[in-house]
């Protein structure tokens, strides 16, 4: 059976992450977190006090099995705050620092095999990707996740703020000058508002064996 690149964008707590996980070991392919790569910058530039751009000169972001690290250290942990999200949603807009981590996700494409999720993967990272999905969500429902999510590690978010930060980094993501989020013309939309996660699997992995079994 061939190999593909399934590229996964769209907004923020859509679910592209989880989504990406299972389709990755549905296919035995590697899977990639582009978001977390950003978010590895942001949290090593709050930590340090460095600027983006020197950070990039002296920081390597790998993953390990499936968790981020920065310089070898595990940072999977430390990079899923609030505070982090913020700050990786504004480093995003950086030229040079889109540069350096597209380069990094384009070497870890050369085979094949993998499933890749984030903003600009179908539209600027791997537009000749064989599978491109464009997950979305109602605002609303995405907060509602994010809400939990936090709440689950032992946050206390207050939900209007919760809101209020879905809707910036909506805004910031289609906007900024630098691989704004949008939708390839060739991607194909998945609203998973009413869909369940077992639904959701169900309806990509129909996509992805269509693509394969071509």
């Amino acid at each position: 059976m061939k190999k593909i690149i399934v590229a996964i964008d769209g907004y923020s707590s859509c679910g592209k992450s989880t989504i990406a996980k299972q389709l990755a070991q549905y296919a035995g392919y590697n899977y990639i977190d582009t978001g977390a790569m950003y978010r590895a910058v942001a949290w090593y530039c709050l930590k340090t006090g460095e600027e983006p751009l020197q950070a990039i000169e002296h920081i390597q972001v790998d993953f390990r099995h499936h968790h981020v690290c920065v310089n070898g250290e595990d940072v999977e942990g430390q990079i899923r705050t609030l505070e982090v999200g913020n700050q990786a949603s504004q480093i995003s807009t950086i030229r040079e620092v889109r540069a350096f981590l597209v380069r990094e996700q384009q070497a870890m494409g050369i085979a094949k095999g993998i499933v890749m999720d984030g903003r600009d993967i179908g539209t600027v990272v791997f537009p000749q990707a064989e599978l491109k999905l464009f997950l979305t969500a109602a605002p609303e429902v995405r907060a509602q996740r994010r809400f939990d999510e936090l709440a689950a590690k032992g946050e206390h978010p207050v939900m209007a703020d919760v809101l209020a930060d879905v809707n910036d980094r909506d805004y910031r993501d289609t906007h900024r000058q630098e691989s704004p989020l949008r939708q390839a013309e060739d991607a194909i939309v998945v609203d998973n508002s009413q869909m369940t996660r077992e639904q959701q699997l169900a309806h990509v992995i129909a996509l992805f064996d269509q693509v394969v079994e071509a």
